[in-house]
C-alpha cells in the first residue's frame, strides 16, 4: 500500500500535514532505493569476489606453504648426503686399516679398496668395524693374492756359496759364469790365470 494524498486526506489531514508527510515518504523511498542501489551493484561484484576467495583458497599462502615444503626437501635431502658421505669416508677409513693389517700391497691398495663393499661395513658407536675378525679373515682369504709376505731364506746349501775372496776359480769355472758382470769381477779377482 502506498501512501497518496488521497488516503491523507481521508485520514483527515491538513495539506500542510499531507505535503510533511509525503516529503518524507519521499525521503525514505529514496533512502531506501539507494541503498537498493548499492547491494545490487556489491551483489553484481560478488561472483568476482568469490572468484578470488576461490582463488586465494586454492593458492593459500600464496604458494609459500608449498616453496617451504620443495626447500625443506631439499635441505633434508642434502643433509642425508652430507651425512652418508661423512659415513662412507669413516668407513672407507675403518676398512683400509684393516686392508693394510692384513697385509694388502701398499700398491693395490686403492684398487681392492674400490671393489670392497664399503657401504655394506656396520660400524659401533665408536666408529669401529663391527665383526673386524670375521671381515679381516673373508678379505684375506678373497685377497689372498695380494697379500704382500715378507721371509728371509737362507743360504742354498745344495750349492754353497764361495768360502770368501780366498778360494780361487780355475778358468774353465770363470768361464761357465753365465752373467757377464759376475764374469769379469771373476776374471778381475783371478787375474794371475790370464795373465794380467
Amino acid at each position: 500500500m502506498s501512501i497518496t494524498r488521497k488516503l491523507l486526506k481521508g485520514m483527515g489531514l491538513t495539506d500542510e500535514q499531507q505535503d510533511t508527510i509525503l516529503e518524507a515518504h519521499t525521503e525514505t523511498i529514496s533512502e531506501i532505493k539507494a541503498e537498493r542501489d548499492r547491494y545490487k551493484a556489491d551483489a553484481e561484484k560478488l561472483p568476482d569476489v568469490q572468484r578470488q576467495l576461490d582463488d586465494m583458497k586454492t593458492a593459500g599462502d600464496g604458494g609459500y606453504k608449498e616453496k617451504y615444503e620443495k626447500e625443506h626437501k631439499a635441505f633434508e635431502d642434502f643433509k642425508a648426503d652430507q651425512t652418508a658421505k661423512e659415513t662412507h669416508t669413516v668407513k672407507e677409513k675403518a676398512m683400509r686399516d684393516i686392508l693394510k693389517e692384513i697385509g694388502i700391497s701398499e700398491k693395490r691398495l686403492d684398487s681392492v679398496l674400490k671393489l670392497c663393499d664399503i657401504d655394506g661395513v656396520e660400524l659401533t658407536e665408536k666408529g669401529d668395524v663391527k665383526g673386524k675378525d670375521k671381515l679381516a679373515a673373508t678379505l684375506k682369504e678373497d685377497w689372498a693374492d695380494f697379500i704382500v709376505t715378507d721371509s728371509t731364506q737362507g743360504a742354498n746349501t745344495a750349492n754353497p756359496p764361495a768360502a770368501g775372496s780366498n778360494a780361487k776359480m780355475s778358468k774353465e769355472d770363470i768361464f761357465k759364469i753365465k752373467d757377464s758382470g759376475e764374469r769379469q769381477a771373476a776374471i778381475a779377482a783371478n787375474h794371475e790365470l790370464f795373465g794380467f
